[in-house]
């Protein structure tokens, strides 16, 4: 009698070990939508008429896209980042007619698809090639890239684990 009892009891031990390690693995996502916030109360969002989407690359963390988001008046849009900010692996339908953006593209930012719930967290694809662009950026473009926290190479490397860099 005593045995059929200390399986009862066990149960509810590995069903709370299983909760513990799905949250602990979800938690990036969760450190990822703050920042995103974090953007999008410092940024006002800007629509970009295309975003092109030029590879895809599979990681433990979510799927990572580059991308080229195209801007009115200018020429050579900077290769992109980006991953879903939920952690969703598959590409926002409606994106290539354009999306809105919350940030600065030299230091990165968040697009936001419309039509949908999806949230790209975006930062340059070669963060040392941007360098001179965000040097150039001017104090008060520095500051608010401060403020949003999009400054920071070692941020980005927390918000996008598992992209390598």
């Amino acid at each position: 009698m005593a045995e059929s009892n200390s399986i009862f009891l066990t149960l509810p031990i590995v069903a709370g070990v299983f909760v513990f390690i799905a949250t602990a693995y979800r938690l990036i996502y969760g450190i990822r939508v703050s920042q995103c916030a974090r953007v999008l109360r410092d940024y006002p969002l800007e629509f970009h008429p295309r975003v092109i989407k030029k590879h895809e690359r599979w990681t433990q963390y979510g799927n990572v896209y580059e991308v080229r988001v195209t801007t009115r008046g200018q020429h050579g849009a900077p290769l992109m980042l980006a991953v879903n900010a939920a952690g969703r692996r598959r590409w926002p339908e409606g994106v290539e007619e354009g999306a809105w953006l919350a940030g600065d593209l030299p230091f990165g930012g968040v697009l936001v698809v419309p039509g949908s719930n999806t949230m790209l967290f975006l930062k340059p694809a070669d963060w040392d090639k941007a360098a001179r662009k965000r040097e150039e950026a001017g104090a008060e473009r520095i500051a608010r890239a401060e403020r949003a926290k999009l400054n920071n190479r070692t941020q980005w490397a927390v918000m996008m684990r598992g992209l390598g860099t």
